[in-house]
């Protein structure tokens, strides 16, 4: 009887990792998800046979509330719960040290990024986790550039173009597509892989392989070609590389348990002040979400 047992089991788990099935997001209504993210981003350009090291390191909480359930999609309330910035340069020491919550009376950036707190936009999210639309970002660059207390038009519209790129619709549907665009459209099983592609200042193009399936955790891993193009007025950047993930999610809801993405790109950079000079640049990254309990 015990080698029966014995053979029942070995054939019940043979038949669940070979079983296909629909990896998606599986949402309800008024459901709340809270999601704490780092990111650290280390940009090395050499020149002369000397090394700029400029690193940005972000860190903040961020909540994703359901607020529609669809057919096909949800609508998602995202809001900043959280939020602190710091950049160092290796040249000029600290050029930014902004922690949102601590609101330092006068100063420009610390009023800024105060009001992202708790100023939710509309996020309309696939079941395969694409970010079909975000709805509000215009909104929070305005209440940003109004915290400024700036009253001339040109630096307010300067300002308000360069906020747009970071905090405008398109540009947080680029940015947290990285965390949700998982899932294929197809039926798959353990050891199956999957693509997908999205776009913004970092192009990345996704090959997606489920690792393991649990009743509990979903795991996935994933590689992906980056090509990242920057413009601004006096910098631009163009790069190229590669970026791996490793996620874990929740196999009923679909939504992460944790995420973690490492990239590395390469390339130039040119700048204004130095004559549109071709100067070699890398940028290391890596970027961790967990889902954190309210």
């Amino acid at each position: 009887m015990k080698h029966k047992f014995s053979i029942f089991f070995f054939f019940l788990a043979f038949a669940t990792t070979f079983a296909q099935t629909t990896l998606q997001y599986n949402l309800k209504k008024d459901q709340v998800f809270l999601v704490k993210q780092q990111a650290e981003q280390v940009i090395t350009q050499e020149l002369d046979g000397a090394s700029h090291v400029l690193t940005n390191s972000i860190d903040g909480i961020l909540q994703f509330k359901v607020i529609e359930v669809n057919e096909s999609d949800y609508k998602i309330e995202l809001s900043f719960e959280d939020l602190n910035m710091k950049m160092n340069s290796s040249i000029q020491g600290d050029i930014m040290n902004v922690r949102a919550k601590e609101v330092v009376e006068g100063d420009m950036q610390s009023m800024m990024f105060n009001s992202l707190l708790g100023n939710p936009v509309n996020m309309i999210l696939s079941q395969t986790g694409e970010i079909i639309e975000v709805i509000g970002g215009d909104k929070l660059v305005n209440n940003m550039v109004a915290k400024a207390g700036i009253e001339d038009e040109f630096t307010l519209n300067m300002m308000k173009t360069s906020l747009d790129k970071e905090f405008g619709s398109e540009a947080l549907s680029d940015s947290y597509e990285q965390m949700t665009f998982i899932y294929s459209k197809e039926q798959v099983k353990v050891g199956d892989t999957w693509n997908n592609e999205f776009s913004g200042k970092l192009n990345a193009k996704n090959t997606w392989t489920l690792t393991a399936l649990t009743d509990e955790t979903t795991s996935i891993t994933g590689v992906a070609e980056v090509i990242m193009n920057i413009e601004e007025p006096a910098l631009t950047m163009n790069l190229s590389g590669n970026q791996n993930s490793e996620v874990i999610t929740n196999s009923t809801t679909g939504f992460i348990k944790k995420m973690t993405v490492e990239g590395l790109a390469e390339g130039s950079s040119t700048m204004v002040q130095l004559a549109d000079q071709k100067i070699p640049t890398t940028i290391k990254s890596t970027v961790t979400y967990e889902l954190i309990t309210p």
